[in-house]
């Protein structure tokens, strides 16, 4: 995710630093952006010139230094409180103070986040849909102190970036994945339960609701393990209707994780799905003696 905001940044027109505390894992998000746009090019639809001048904007640092000059912070870390929270308070030691704390958070409680900040006005939730580049939506939450002027800026950047913008209060999981994760779960519980196969289930959603993908494959793209994080948060909140299905918590368990472990629901080579994950259609007997 953190990429990908990047990307549709620097292709936007803004100056960007990449951070991330491996400096392996930056200069591996550094190259694919640089093939990204680089196939924008060969399908004719970025010149030259303009992914030269998108890519002479980026820059990557494994420390948090480049804070100092930032107008606007966008975390994009993995879906727990006290993590993200560690983020911002070391945020808070170099950024000025008129800098904008945004979290890419799906679930989490902007007011919870601020807190840990001495500027909550300043803070929001900028939520980005994956694959940013290709996503129109950015879902954008205000926590109970932030202030007009931060979600007037943040207007500004997410229409600059060209992204449609929709206002949530800071609920769990505020509109679309308190809407879209019970699908992709109750998707789950029906593949765990037996009613249907792993297919079936995408297929019907597809052909008979003309969704464009699937609810495993969803699930897969977005990674099982995030999905699995996001349904905890709203079952704490929420209570049974959001708790996660067995059959998550045991893929999970095992290390399927989706497209990103090269298996979830379905198996995957060079990231395209190539059949269901045969631990999904083993039938098991007892041998006889």
């Amino acid at each position: 995710m953190g990429s990908g905001i990047a990307q549709t940044a620097i292709c936007s027109g803004y100056t960007v630093t990449l951070n991330d505390q491996r400096q392996e894992a930056l200069e591996r998000a550094k190259a694919g952006i640089e093939k990204a746009l680089q196939r924008e090019v060969e399908k004719g639809r970025m010149t030259e010139e303009d992914c030269a001048a998108a890519l002479a904007r980026l820059s990557i640092d494994a420390g948090m230094a480049a804070g100092k000059d930032a107008d606007l912070v966008i975390e994009a870390i993995y879906e727990n409180l006290d993590a993200k929270q560690a983020v911002f308070r070391r945020l808070e030691e170099v950024c000025p103070a008129h800098t904008i704390f945004a979290s890419n958070t799906s679930s989490i409680s902007l007011t919870a986040l601020a807190s840990a900040t001495k500027r909550p006005d300043r803070v929001v939730g900028m939520h980005f849909f994956s694959p940013v580049p290709k996503m129109r939506l950015c879902e954008v939450i205000f926590g109970l102190l932030t202030a007009q002027d931060v979600l007037d800026q943040i207007k500004e950047v997410g229409e600059k970036m060209g992204k449609t913008l929709i206002l949530s209060d800071d609920k769990p999981g505020f509109i679309v994945n308190r809407a879209l994760l019970p699908m992709l779960n109750e998707a789950c519980v029906i593949v765990g339960l037996h009613v249907g196969t792993v297919e079936d289930v995408d297929n019907g959603m597809k052909l008979g609701c003309n969704h464009p993908m699937g609810p495993l494959e969803l699930a897969d793209m977005i990674g099982l393990d995030i999905l699995l994080n996001v349904m905890m948060v709203l079952s704490k909140e929420y209570g049974e209707k959001y708790h996660p299905s067995m059959i998550l918590r045991k893929m999970v368990t095992a290390g399927f994780l989706g497209r990103k472990s090269g298996a979830g629901f379905y198996l995957y080579e060079n990231g395209k799905k190539v059949g269901v994950n045969p631990v999904l259609t083993r039938e098991h007997t007892l041998a006889e003696r």
